[in-house]
């Protein structure tokens, strides 16, 4: 450590003790902006609560998320059709 300090000799000095830590910051900064990434789900996507939006639109999100596959997706569908009609905003 003191050969580190002695600049007078050559030496780096005290400051070469600062590039770990830069470089820390550099790679955690990284990771930071690519977890927040909107491609990823990061904080730009809005999810809506459970229970809001019409049933139809819960229906249309959880067989787009893979929840519900394409059969049981038409089933319920039609079930919703009789039940609320065309206005449910079924395409």
């Amino acid at each position: 450590m003191q050969t580190l300090a002695n600049v007078t000799d050559g030496g780096p000095g005290p400051w070469i003790l600062l590039v770990p830590v830069i470089w820390a910051l550099v790679i955690g900064g990284g990771i930071a902006l690519l977890r927040r990434a909107p491609w990823r789900g990061g904080p730009r996507r809005r999810q809506e609560p459970a229970g809001t939006g019409s049933p139809v639109a819960v229906l249309g999100h959880r067989f787009a998320s893979g929840e519900i596959d394409e059969d049981e997706y038409w089933r319920r569908l039609s079930v919703l059709n009789e039940e609320f009609g065309r206005q449910g905003g079924a395409a």
